[in-house]
């Protein structure tokens, strides 16, 4: 895997494809292995690139992880572009990665054409997190194992508990993903979302909300899937997405 220099960090990436920039960000406790079904299907029109952040995958760890872990993951993509020699790219992210993309747009508008935020939320309470975060990875059942050793290695126990516990300094900071700075967002944004996303039962108000708040943004929420919509419902998801897209090629 090609790498980059964030700091004094080193960062790695996945890349595969020609054309215009796509990179795709992954979910918190997800790394760019885990994506290797979107940058396939991607790469035959874009040039399309998975990072793994600071403290996953096969990227530098940290023993800690701060409150502002997802503005600081924006701020290693904005980097990642300046490494790459582009002018400008196009980010998809599901979950966490989804606030990053935004977050990305927030802070680097010449830097980002289009956003596709794929299963997040803007507001995150302390009782959403409890019940469908906390409690669900106290579980650690075969299938959640398998799936976290193998985005980040046999140390993913370590990656997991330091997400844990950002997420939950997080929200007793007010959970609040965006500070009120979704206005601040000038490219155009689909969003994506499941009606049943275990993750976040509340999603589709909040999901109308956030569309108010984006000057130029549509939504597509799918009766069936889960968390995340891009995994649970991919035909669907790759249709809408393909149909925003396009204009972009």
């Amino acid at each position: 895997m090609p790498s980059y220099q964030w700091k004094d960090h080193t960062l790695f990436y996945r890349t595969q494809g020609e054309g215009p920039l796509l990179l795709i960000l992954p979910g918190d406790t997800a790394t760019s292995i885990c994506y290797q079904g979107e940058i396939d299907y991607f790469s035959d029109r874009f040039r399309t690139i998975a990072p793994d952040f600071l403290g996953t995958g096969q990227s530098e760890r940290m023993d800690e992880w701060p409150v502002n872990w997802w503005e600081q993951a924006a701020f290693q993509m904005g980097s990642l572009v300046d490494h790459l020699n582009v002018e400008n790219c196009l980010v998809m992210g599901s979950s966490g990665g989804a606030i990053v993309a935004l977050l990305m747009a927030i802070h680097y508008p010449e830097k980002v054409r289009a956003v596709v935020a794929d299963s997040f939320a803007d507001r995150i309470s302390r009782e959403n997190a409890l019940e469908n975060v906390v409690k669900d990875r106290a579980k650690k059942t075969d299938a959640q194992r398998g799936f976290w050793e193998y985005a980040q290695g046999p140390d993913w126990e370590q990656v997991v508990d330091a997400d844990t516990a950002m997420f939950m300094k997080f929200v007793e900071a007010g959970g609040d993903c965006f500070s009120g700075r979704l206005g601040d967002v000038k490219c155009p944004v689909l969003i994506t979302a499941s009606k049943k996303d275990d993750a976040f039962p509340h999603l589709a108000p909040q999901i109308g909300s956030i569309v108010d708040q984006i000057e130029d943004c549509r939504a597509y929420i799918h009766a069936h899937g889960d968390h995340p919509m891009m995994w649970t419902a991919p035909d669907e998801f790759h249709a809408v997405s393909d149909l925003f897209l396009k204009k972009f090629i």
